[in-house]
């Protein structure tokens, strides 16, 4: 190894807070499993533009936005009681968020959201 490459090796520990802070991180991302990044594509809706909600099936429920905007939500399972009762959601913010839980009236049983689609205009069926 040359004489340079050796210095340059020296000169890392020179700052400090530089490696604190990639250690600051890392440890966030060992403890969230994320990091800010993946965090800020998380879509939320505004609970105030929801006009309706219509139930596709076990795993699958359209939010339709004031503006007639269509997001599609798709859980990673089926939520067997969806299909016959309304559901709640609890949110701090007024918001309904990617795989939020929501709850089911009749049954009270609590199903986790998946992320939502924006739908194209043309794949929408009901106006």
């Amino acid at each position: 190894m040359s004489s340079s490459n050796v210095a340059s090796h020296h000169t890392a520990p020179e700052k400090p807070h530089a490696v604190r802070s990639a250690i600051a991180v890392l440890a966030a991302i060992l403890v969230f499993g994320t990091t800010t990044v993946a965090q800020a594509s998380t879509t939320c809706l505004k609970s105030r533009f929801i006009n309706h909600t219509k139930v596709i099936d076990p795993k699958t429920v359209d939010f339709r936005m004031r503006d007639g905007t269509v997001y599609r939500n798709a859980m990673r399972t089926s939520c067997s009681s969806l299909k016959f009762s309304g559901f709640v959601y609890r949110s701090n913010n007024s918001e309904i968020c990617d795989h939020q839980l929501i709850h089911i009236l009749q049954s009270r049983e609590f199903c986790r959201l998946g992320t939502f689609t924006k739908l194209a205009p043309s794949s929408v069926t009901d106006k």
